[in-house]
């Protein structure tokens, strides 16, 4: 259902509060430059720190500015089953196409918990679902037999896989074929995946070089192997940089450098160390992104 370049946005802020217009300019940007849908609210939105109005706020308008022209596919996920089942249904009601869930982080369940959480999410909210699997983040890994089971419920239609792993990445695909599509959610291995039978990304340096992006997922598709493949190479100092310090850091300070928000980020992400930002800046140049 979900493929493509998909764009991880980030939530802009201004003096405290969300910036709605630049988070519309943003939008809009996306639109223009071909990306295949928006999630709003992710872990790159800065979820974490966003009170329920603020979220459910970033996510209606989402829905409202896109004005079905591209899919919305809400962040509405939690360590609290509980908690992802209410942003979960209010992601639906206001009009979103599906939603990403990361799996819950800290309280670090079981499989056999993880499987019971996305099922009973799936259970309570008829709407298109996407498991998150980052376990650098929340400490626990959601093994390729847990996806499997997964893959049996309805409305759960793909998996959004940054594990860093291809093993775990092929593993999926063996266990679960065409039932479930697999979206790179690691930019440094997007082409990687595509190879081995991913169906798309959710992408962090979309929210800088979304047409490049698209580019890259539009030849693959095509059957221009080698031209996605240079493209995935051309992106790939891009790829790491994003990354240097915890992301959203380096994205939004990128995003601030070329003029799209502010560099403001909340408590308790800050802003990047001198040396990386100039590093940054470096790499933004040989883009011709800033001077």
């Amino acid at each position: 259902m979900f493929q493509g370049s998909i764009v991880a946005i980030i939530t802009p802020f201004r003096n405290g509060k969300v910036d709605e217009k630049a988070f519309g300019d943003l939008i809009e940007f996306h639109i223009v430059n071909g990306t295949d849908g928006i999630v709003p609210c992710g872990t790159t939105g800065e979820s974490a720190t966003l009170s329920h109005d603020e979220h459910n706020r970033v996510v209606r308008m989402a829905v409202e500015v896109s004005a079905g022209r591209i899919p919305v596919i809400a962040g509405t996920g939690s360590n609290s089953t509980e908690e992802a089942i209410y942003l979960t249904r209010y992601a639906k009601e206001c009009g979103a196409d599906g939603a990403l869930l990361i799996t819950p982080y800290y309280n670090k369940p079981t499989q056999e918990g993880l499987y019971r959480h996305f099922k009973e999410i799936a259970e309570e909210v008829d709407i298109p679902l996407i498991p998150y699997n980052v376990p650098g983040r929340t400490g626990v890994n959601m093994l390729p037999a847990t996806v499997a089971r997964l893959a049996e419920v309805k409305n759960i239609v793909a998996i959004k896989e940054a594990s860093g792993s291809m093993t775990q990445v092929c593993e999926i695909y063996k266990l679960c074929g065409n039932r479930l599509n697999i979206l790179s959610g690691e930019d440094a291995i997007n082409f990687p995946i595509l190879a081995a039978g991913g169906k798309g990304m959710i992408s962090v340096t979309a929210n800088i070089l979304p047409k490049k992006m698209g580019d890259m997922w539009d030849a693959f598709i095509d059957g221009k192997i080698e031209a996605s493949r240079d493209i995935h190479y051309d992106l790939f100092d891009l790829h790491q940089i994003l990354f240097i310090e915890t992301n959203p850091i380096p994205v939004k300070t990128a995003l601030s450098m070329i003029g799209k928000c502010t560099e403001e980020m909340r408590l308790p992400l800050c802003q990047m160390a001198e040396g990386n930002k100039e590093r940054l800046r470096q790499v933004l140049k040989g883009y011709g992104l800033v001077n």
